[in-house]
């Protein structure tokens, strides 16, 4: 049992995301967060005594070094995600990555390719698609409650994050945008519901060439946009369904939908890809009116760090883990196809595709998180 032998992980990377992970880990049944680092080393001394971490590495190489780490949270900043977690791999490590995967496709193929080599696992955030909402809409959907897949909608509508971000310049750059941002949330959740992507169009735009950031402690200071701030994309998918995405930092108000699921005998409205709960709904063909959801499955609260420990349970128990390498790989080249189909003007076909993940059991398997309720 993985509660009597937790997976020994080390976390790289000690920034605000870091508070959710370790206060997680102390509950997650599965892993033991024995050794944190980061660039810089007062904020990991921080969390370890924060957390009751016995271990402060002076560096990644130090981390990586010591045969007690058998994992590692790599939730370093996005454009160090593809070399660390590929150090972790050399070094005989498992990983699992804040998303996105990698900045580019090449980095995500050689990591994927690279892990399967070595016999050890890749793993991705969003975990979310675990949480109770999407895995009891994934039950709905298997049991044929809205029948043949149709079509889906995906909306991600916000004006922004300079208003309430301490450092928010990162997303307007190289890795950032609202697709490699929020993206990955609303395609994981898409595939984990529907299935894998064959192709692609999309369109993409900047609202804004310069942003003014108006939280703290950076008030005042301008943003140069490097990057498109509005997504707009189609996706057929293999099992025949087509799909609408749109994910845009430049929208001041929307009444759009998250996601919906459309099939031939009704409808679901999902909730929001970026928490775990919320209240799911059905519409059957005909009808009216939407229908509340009972949700069947566990964690509805804040449960980030899910995707971790069913790796660690996958690493004990030579199984499958569902937030894997192949599906996050699949979502990275999704967004990226978006962007390639704006410059080029075609319609682009997907090389990466991957398996759904497979449901998640009902009960707490993973460990209780304290704030559940009901």
């Amino acid at each position: 049992m993985t509660q009597n032998n937790p997976v020994k992980v080390g976390v790289i990377g000690c920034g605000n995301i870091s508070d959710i992970y370790l206060t997680n880990a102390q509950w997650l049944n599965t892993i033991e967060v024995v050794g944190v680092t980061d660039l810089r080393i007062s904020m990991a001394e921080a969390q370890a005594e924060k957390y009751n971490i016995p271990t402060v590495y002076p560096s990644v190489d130090a981390m990586l070094a010591d045969p007690e780490i058998e994992m590692v949270l790599n939730i370093t900043h996005p454009a160090a995600h593809g070399a660390v977690a590929q150090a972790a791999v050399d070094a005989g490590k498992s990983v699992y990555n804040e998303k996105p995967l990698t900045l580019n496709r090449d980095e995500g193929e050689k990591l994927v390719a690279s892990a399967k080599a070595a016999r050890v696992l890749v793993g991705c955030a969003p975990d979310t698609f675990l949480g109770a909402a999407h895995q009891t809409a994934r039950k709905m959907i298997d049991d044929g409650a809205i029948g043949k897949l149709v079509s889906a909608n995906a909306f991600m509508m916000s004006w922004g994050m300079e208003m309430w971000h301490p450092n928010p310049e990162f997303y307007f750059k190289e890795g950032g945008g609202p697709m490699f941002d929020m993206g990955p949330y609303y395609l994981t959740d898409l595939v984990f519901l529907m299935g894998s992507v064959h192709s692609v169009s999309g369109m993409v735009t900047t609202g804004r060439k310069k942003r003014t950031i108006t939280s703290e402690p950076l008030n005042g200071t301008i943003i140069d946009v490097e990057v498109p701030t509005h997504v707009s994309g189609m996706m057929r998918f293999n099992n025949g369904a087509v799909g609408t995405i749109v994910q845009s930092f430049d929208i001041a108000g929307s009444e759009l939908p998250h996601i919906e699921i459309h099939g031939d005998k009704g409808s679901l409205s999902v909730p929001d890809p970026n928490r775990f709960g919320g209240q799911l709904r059905i519409r059957k063909g005909g009808s009216r009116e939407w229908e509340d959801v009972p949700l069947t499955h566990s964690y509805t609260e804040n449960s980030r760090g899910l995707g971790l420990a069913d790796m660690a349970r996958a690493l004990r128990s030579k199984d499958a883990h569902r937030a894997n390498g192949d599906i996050a790989y699949h979502v990275l080249d999704l967004m990226h196809a978006f962007h390639d189909s704006s410059e080029t003007g075609m319609n682009i076909v997907l090389k990466s595709s991957c398996d759904r993940p497979a449901p998640m059991p009902t009960d707490a398997f993973l460990g209780q998180n304290p704030k559940t309720s009901g």
